[in-house]
């Protein structure tokens, strides 16, 4: 027996085998939350619970319930008797009646991935925090959200995207999910946090800020991501001016040192740096605030693109194991390539400042002999074994569907255009994967029928909808593992690439790293100077020529102990592996770091508006 209710504007299933959780910040010092599940019809042959092993969003098993501390289930005021069936279900013993879980999830994870409580603020995701009741993923969940007992928590509020049952905006009290998959799709903070509204093509859209930033310019940092958002809307509903949700929330955590966000489907988490949020009294825009913009511009993106627009294997999640896909290269690396677009389209940055973050991922992407090895469908697919555990090597063995994704994107992008004239582009092809799989995903009626793009049904899409077959294109930068060719790919829009290097300066091909007082290397990059004379990654440097390396010389990259020095030069490197000392000579070469360069060939050339202008071959 079930009925409807209408939450926010939409419809939400109810069915009388209601599911129920509350949850509270126990101990703000040890970091525990306190959650109680309450089950009014469980299963009658016992009901299995399980928490998931990853986040959609972040692909990597990490295992969140190593994070229960302690569980217990009762019924009618009787012990219930829970079995462990694998590292993350459980399983009740059959009972008569409501069956009450009770938990405590340890929270000392700060990032946009798992959950964090303290003094200052609690976070969580709901794949930490709330166990699944199989059987009943698609009936309604109602989550209640108490305030701690502790007195530092008087002047708390919640920020979510979660819609509110009889809870107040910003409240405390209970929220309501139509199905599980919405639960754990809504983050929730909660502190004495800055807040500001703003509407985005007529949606309410809320900035969260958590942590002290004196003199924050908050209106700022507003207008610019209503810009972004504004400008993102547009591009998916060009007539309508359509958003995917009814409200949005931007939830920021403030700290030292930290960069990171993670999408929802009306929410993203995201963590930054203290430097760069703009303050009242700057009026430039400072690398790390344009940095944060783009990161802001990037999660908003996927509240289509990968959100709504999902690879098939991700149309319905199996949270309990890896799911695969070879598409990462197309949501997460086509996103990448919008984020920063978006800010130029917006006004928000100018085509020089674009043609810069271009460079820096350009650069970033050749200097990586891993390019050459690995493909970015391969990358996407190994995500959860290579990428998302990255170690000293990974420059010399793999890509990144994210950075090599975006040149794709853009190439493709430039080929489009190039091909029909500019009269068609990559947007018309994110057109139309809104259209045929996004626009209604979390309308279409639940369980099933939800539908994904197929792991080989872009090439197809992208020549239905532009008439441009990229099929050759796709077997080399994308199933292959050539560099894309931007340079002649940009010459018939008026914009022109410099290669080259950084330097001639002398180098031992590495990066390092302070480790204390010590200079450690952090990669040693294949075939250069340092690999070939035997050096590793995790190695310390101790001396050159007799003259001692420290963490100084680690702050600027080597750059004065080895710049000294002439190309071809041979030196005495003395440095420790483990406790032992080494004594090895290298042969420095020059310095290969890649330095390319965009600018347009003359100022009147639209780069990256809404329409590139495509100039024909021989009228540059």
């Amino acid at each position: 027996m079930a009925k409807t209710t209408t939450v926010q504007g939409r419809t939400a299933r109810q069915t009388t085998a209601g599911i129920h959780y509350s949850i509270i910040p126990k101990d703000l010092a040890g970091h525990l939350f306190q959650v109680t599940l309450d089950i009014a019809q469980p299963a009658t042959d016992g009901q299995i619970l399980s928490l998931p092993v990853w986040i959609p969003g972040s692909y990597m098993v990490r295992e969140f319930a190593r994070n229960i501390v302690q569980i217990k289930a009762s019924a009618a005021g009787k012990k219930v008797s829970l079995k462990k069936l694998n590292k993350h279900t459980w399983q009740a013993a059959p009972c008569k009646g409501a069956l009450s879980i009770s938990y405590e999830v340890y929270a000392w994870d700060l990032s946009v991935r798992a959950a964090h409580l303290d003094q200052n603020h609690a976070f969580f995701n709901g794949t930490s925090v709330f166990l699944a009741v199989h059987g009943q993923e698609n009936s309604q969940h109602v989550v209640d959200i108490q305030r701690a007992a502790d007195p530092v928590c008087k002047s708390w509020r919640v920020a979510t995207s979660l819609p509110e049952l009889k809870a107040k905006r910003y409240g405390f009290g209970s929220y309501v999910a139509r199905d599980y998959d919405e639960l754990i799709d809504h983050p929730v903070e909660m502190g004495d946090f800055a807040l500001a509204s703003f509407e985005a093509c007529g949606v309410p859209h809320d900035f969260v800020v958590t942590g002290k930033v004196p003199n924050m310019d908050m209106d700022r940092m507003v207008s610019d991501v209503k810009k972004i958002c504004e400008s993102q809307i547009a591009l998916f509903e060009p007539r309508t001016k359509k958003a995917p949700m009814d409200r949005y929330v931007f939830m920021t955590m403030v700290v030292g040192e930290g960069y990171g966000g993670l999408e929802h489907r009306a929410s993203t988490a995201l963590i930054c740096n203290r430097n760069d949020i703009p303050l009242k009294h700057q009026s430039e825009m400072s690398e790390g605030y344009k940095g944060f913009l783009g990161l802001c511009s990037h999660e908003y993106f996927h509240t289509w693109n990968v959100k709504r627009i999902k690879p098939a294997v991700f149309a319905s999640y199996d949270l309990s194991q890896e799911n695969y896909t070879s598409l990462l290269w197309l949501f997460e690396g086509f996103t990448s390539y919008y984020d920063d677009l978006m800010l130029v389209r917006a006004g928000v940055i100018d085509e020089s400042a674009y043609l810069k973050l271009l460079a820096k991922t350009v650069n970033m992407v050749l200097r990586g002999s891993g390019r050459l090895k690995q493909s970015v469908a391969e990358s996407s697919f190994d995500a959860w074994t290579k990428y998302y555990r990255q170690d000293e090597n990974s420059p010399n063995a793999i890509v990144s569907y994210y950075t090599k994704g975006s040149l794709v994107a853009l190439g493709l992008d430039l080929s489009i255009r190039q091909q029909t004239a500019g009269k068609k582009s990559l947007d018309d092809v994110m057109r139309a994967l809104w259209q045929q799989f996004g626009r209604d995903f979390y309308t279409r009626l639940p369980s099933g029928e939800q539908r994904g793009l197929g792991e080989q049904e872009i090439a197809a899409i992208i020549e239905k909808t532009t008439g441009v077959d990229v099929r050759r294109f796709l077997d080399k930068h994308v199933f292959g593992t050539e560099d894309v060719p931007l340079s002649s790919l940009y010459a018939d829009f008026g914009v022109l690439v410099d290669g080259g290097v950084a330097s001639q300066k002398a180098s031992l091909g590495v990066k390092v790293a302070r480790d204390g007082n010590d200079c450690k290397l952090a990669n040693v990059f294949e075939g250069r100077a340092a690999h070939q004379a035997g050096l590793s990654a995790l190695d310390v440097l101790i001396a050159i020529n007799g003259l001692r390396i420290t963490a100084a010389d680690a702050a600027d990259g080597l750059s004065n102990a080895v710049g000294r020095y002439r190309i071809g030069e041979t030196v005495e490197i003395h440095a420790f592996r483990r406790d032992e000392l080494m004594v090895v000579k290298a042969k420095l070469q020059a310095d290969d770091v890649p330095a390319q360069q965009f600018r347009l060939a003359d100022k009147a050339t639209a780069l990256v508006t809404a329409r590139p202008t495509y100039r024909k071959p021989g009228k540059r």
